[in-house]
């Protein structure tokens, strides 16, 4: 009588194996990227809120002064928060890495990974493809955005400079527009959106140059078409011509109404920071050669400073999670430093297009690739160092004796 036995199916133990290695290595990956991006968050946060608040800071400054109205503020500090993301971004990146990377030799989880069977580019792979990711972001960012943000940034502080807001304006203080073609001067003013007295004006148009002083001024008003005016009383205009001096002028009026936004926006000037990108592709000026640069090797930076920071922290089990930060600070500044300094040798002429900037992310690559190889070389060359053992003689065994066994 048989017994019927119920088989189960097993999967080959190559497949078998495939698939622990495989689901393993997944689960190792995601738990990398998640120690890595959480600090990343928070670093950009903080690094975010703090760029935010000194921009903030010079903008109100300029608001309360008076060359700058309060509705461009949120505008501003919200352009100058997107250009500085592309060298936020690298910096929180390579911060984080350090962080994650201490924390898990500070715990051993490290060694507990490299008992399992990864090596050290199992570990680099999560860094490698988080990297990879921000890269383009910053690429992207560096490529489009941040031409447009600064094109509009300037856009925005041009028309400040035509719209100066009188009404903000304190006694005892020259307020002279950006492009030097207006100087406004009040000797007297109790506060903010009071009368003002003995106002002095000066304007400049090429080589016209019109000299206004009034006795008082009412604050601005703005008219059924948003148009505002100011009135001086007791006013004295003055229009001298530097090319024709016969044609100079003086006037005395009880009341004058004046247009505070009456200047005509300066035309813009050419920046290759506000150039597109596609226009920089095709220029020869050094300026501009050096800034194309720029906006290519910032992607390049983000993706070697995660290497490094990956690198920068390999180091004993149970260090302290902060030991490698001190380095790893030091080594980002001379890395930025770096890449500055080419950047300007480049803008000056004082560097061609080739080598251009590209020296310093090369100079990385290869400091970043001697840390890497260095104990490797250190073993290779105490192997070749180290002199291999002379041959022991051969030994001639012959029959014992009776006098050998005495």
């Amino acid at each position: 009588m048989s017994i019927p036995c119920r088989t189960t199916r097993r999967e080959p133990v190559f497949l078998d194996t495939l698939n622990r290695v495989w689901f393993g290595a997944l689960k190792t990956d995601s738990y990398l990227i998640r120690e890595i991006a959480w600090p990343f968050a928070t670093i950009l946060g903080v690094l975010l809120l703090l760029f935010a608040g000194d921009s903030l800071a010079g903008t109100l400054s300029n608001a309360v002064n008076g060359l700058l109205p309060v509705g461009a503020i949120a505008t501003l500090t919200a352009l100058k928060l997107l250009i500085s993301l592309d060298v936020l971004i690298p910096i929180s990146l390579f911060i984080a890495v350090v962080a994650a990377f201490g924390r898990l030799q500070a715990d051993s989880e490290i060694t507990a990974m490299l008992a399992l069977g990864m090596g050290p580019r199992q570990l680099l792979r999560p860094v490698v493809g988080l990297a990879l990711g921000l890269a383009v972001c910053v690429s992207c960012l560096s490529v489009f955005a941040r031409p447009w943000a600064y094109a509009a940034s300037h856009n925005i502080t041009r028309h400040a400079t035509a719209m100066l807001n009188v009404n903000a304006m304190e006694a005892g203080a020259f307020y002279a527009s950006q492009d030097g073609t207006r100087v406004v001067f009040l000797e007297n003013r109790a506060g903010p959106h009071a009368d003002a007295r003995n106002v002095f004006i000066a304007k400049r148009d090429g080589g016209r140059i019109e000299v206004i002083f009034a006795a008082s001024a009412s604050p601005a008003v703005a008219g059924l078409g948003g148009q505002r005016s100011v009135h001086l009383s007791g006013a004295h205009v003055y229009k001298f011509d530097n090319g024709h001096p016969t044609e100079d002028e003086s006037l005395v009026a009880a009341g004058l109404n004046l247009d505070p936004d009456d200047s005509v926006v300066a035309r813009a000037r050419y920046s290759p920071v506000a150039a597109s990108t596609a226009h920089l592709l095709a220029a020869s000026n050094p300026a501009d050669i050096a800034e194309r640069q720029w906006r290519l090797s910032t992607g390049l930076s983000t993706l070697l400073l995660a290497l490094l920071g990956a690198v920068l922290s390999r180091g004993r089990p149970r260090q302290s999670r902060y030991a490698k930060f001190g380095p790893a600070i030091l080594a980002y500044s001379a890395y930025y430093l770096l890449c500055t300094t080419a950047r300007t040798w480049v803008q000056h002429g004082q560097v061609g297009a080739f080598p251009g900037i590209w020296w310093a992310p090369a100079g990385l690559a290869l400091a970043m690739a001697i840390i890497w190889y260095a104990p490797a070389m250190r073993r290779a060359m105490r192997t070749t160092a180290r002199p291999y053992p002379a041959p022991s003689p051969p030994l001639n065994w012959r029959p014992a004796g009776s006098r050998d066994a005495a």
